[in-house]
């Protein structure tokens, strides 16, 4: 969970909270300075990464380091965890995307370039930034992703609100295979009610666990029960496996 300025303030040290002030305006500078040509160019980079990311889903290459110079408060963001713990570095990275009105060329780099860490808090914040649906390639590298953090963060608000269907469905399912809770997926309630072929995924996913004499996840329960729409019941998912006392 993302921790507000006022309770970062509370809990980091004098240090720290000199070091956040100095990086917010720095960022806040950033936001308030005009476009340049390299700007222009650097949105149209990160436009084209996208699509091109969007369209090579098996490419495992990344995209190189963009020649433009990278505003300040990008160096801060990634100091973040140094300066302030690896507690609030989530929050403190949040802050500074929101402060400087981070463009897409940047939510990029900042994802692209990033540790594991700096990339979860570029997930968490893409729902507070004016994005559009410009970042689903950001979200569905992570999809693709073996690490857990990355994912819980991938099926937030933002792709709450910008997944296409067929895409959500397979976020959820990422979440059931991977073990991470359901309760990370924004809007689960929302967007599962009355979703027959969800239903249909979870059923079919369901009987191939118990097939292969493995346990359903009360998670798939969960989420099977949500797709019913309002007034009718779940459909049934397969019997659980047997246990060696039964």
């Amino acid at each position: 969970m993302l921790t507000s300025r006022e309770e970062l303030d509370a809990e980091l040290g004098e240090a720290a909270r000199a070091w956040l002030d100095a990086a917010l305006a720095e960022a806040a500078d950033d936001a308030a300075r005009p476009p340049t040509a390299a700007d222009d160019a650097a949105r149209s980079e990160a436009a084209a990464d996208g699509a091109a990311r969007s369209g090579a889903a098996d490419d495992a290459s990344r995209t190189a380091a963009s020649p433009y110079a990278s505003p300040s408060w990008e160096l801060r963001y990634a100091a973040a965890g140094r300066h302030c713990g690896q507690r609030h570095a989530d929050s403190v990275r949040s802050l500074l995307l929101v402060e400087a009105r981070a463009p897409l060329a940047s939510v990029t780099r900042l994802y692209d370039q990033g540790t594991a860490a700096e990339r979860r808090a570029v997930l968490l914040t893409l729902h507070l930034l004016d994005l559009g649906d410009t970042a689903l390639p950001l979200v569905e590298d992570a999809l693709r992703a073996n690490d857990t953090r990355l994912v819980a963060a991938a099926v937030g608000p933002y792709a709450a609100e910008h997944l296409a269907p067929h895409a959500w469905r397979h976020a959820v399912l990422k979440c059931l295979f991977t073990e991470v809770p359901v309760a990370a997926v924004a809007r689960l309630a929302d967007r599962a009610r009355g979703d027959t072929e969800l239903a249909r995924m979870l059923t079919d996913f369901a009987a191939e666990r118990t097939a292969a004499g493995r346990p359903v996840p009360e998670d798939l329960r969960t989420v099977l029960a949500l797709t019913a729409p309002a007034g009718h019941p779940a459909p049934p998912t397969a019997a659980p496996a047997p246990t060696e006392e039964s």
